[in-house]
């Protein structure tokens, strides 16, 4: 069984996805090669920008069953409306209508079972699509306009082989119900977060949903050096983790910018990262017996 990490953040643009891919990178070149790195910010999915040699190896699609009524046998009793807790059926009696709204579906089968005179019959919708690339990359990209973003997460993360020595997930940014679903069945969260009031007020948001969660977690500070020190401060009031301090590096950022993350990445911030998968290894991967095969 695969130890799962998430990666996971309050608020979007503290970092997530650079500690993500570093962590990725690092792990596969000091502790195991059987790492899987899925992309689970599904409406906007880049980890695969900064792997420019990486090719898909397979693509797949993701579909949910939609109800379609059929006219001729329903009776506009507006049975299915009532089991219906979306409310994503609309039935009219005056005018002979009624239909199934794809983006309030969640395919719970309740409007199914609420019929009773076999006018609902279910069709595949799609939602999205699952790519495995050649580099142990999987990544998660939501349909235009579809709003199951959750829905999507739930069946990337069942397309990923649990056959690996550690898996991790770049989650979507908040605490909404699609980083709950990529938390969800986490051996460990990884919660990144910078020195300003937003990441502050963010991050304590994230520590109380995983509390909520039971989840053990760790926090990396991105961006080290702006800001205030409010939150080393209730850091410590709150007897959290701090996995790593990475310092605020502006050539660093230019890098990301490039799409050149994994490269010429400054000393300080390298050193930050390696003492970050150590840490990992000794406090996470070997106390918990996960087995893997080192480089």
């Amino acid at each position: 069984m695969a130890y799962k990490i998430a990666i996971a953040s309050g608020k979007g643009g503290t970092g997530k996805t650079t500690v993500a891919i570093n962590l990725f990178s690092l792990i596969q070149k000091k502790i195991t090669n059987n790492v899987i790195l899925v992309d689970c910010d599904v409406e906007e999915p880049n980890d695969s920008l900064f792997f420019p040699e990486a090719n898909i190896i397979n693509s797949t699609s993701v579909t949910q069953q939609i109800p379609e009524i059929n006219k001729d046998k329903c009776t506009y009793c507006r049975k299915c409306v009532d089991y219906c807790v979306f409310n994503a059926i609309v039935v009219i009696p005056g005018i002979n209508f009624a239909e199934a709204n794809s983006s309030l579906c969640h395919s719970c089968g309740a409007c199914s079972v609420a019929c009773e005179y076999d006018a609902i019959t279910e069709k595949p919708f799609p939602v999205g699509e699952v790519a495995k690339f050649d580099n142990q990359l999987v990544e998660g990209k939501l349909k235009i306009g579809s709003t199951m973003q959750t829905y999507l997460i739930k069946k990337l993360k069942e397309r990923v082989s649990n056959n690996a020595d550690v898996i991790l997930y770049d989650a979507p940014p908040g605490t909404s119900c699609p980083v709950v679903e990529t938390v969800a069945d986490t051996d460990y969260v990884i919660l990144v977060t910078e020195p300003t009031p937003f990441g502050l007020y963010d991050l304590k948001l994230t520590v109380a949903m995983l509390k909520e969660l039971e989840k053990p977690f760790g926090v990396i500070i991105n961006k080290s050096g702006i800001g205030n020190l409010k939150l080393y401060n209730y850091l410590e009031c709150e007897n959290i983790e701090i996995l790593g301090d990475i310092p605020y590096n502006k050539k660093y950022a230019s890098n990301y910018a490039l799409g050149s993350l994994l490269t010429d990445i400054p000393e300080d911030i390298l050193l930050q990262y390696e003492y970050i998968v150590e840490k990992l290894e000794r406090e996470l991967f070997i106390n918990e017996g996960v087995n893997y095969i080192k480089r």
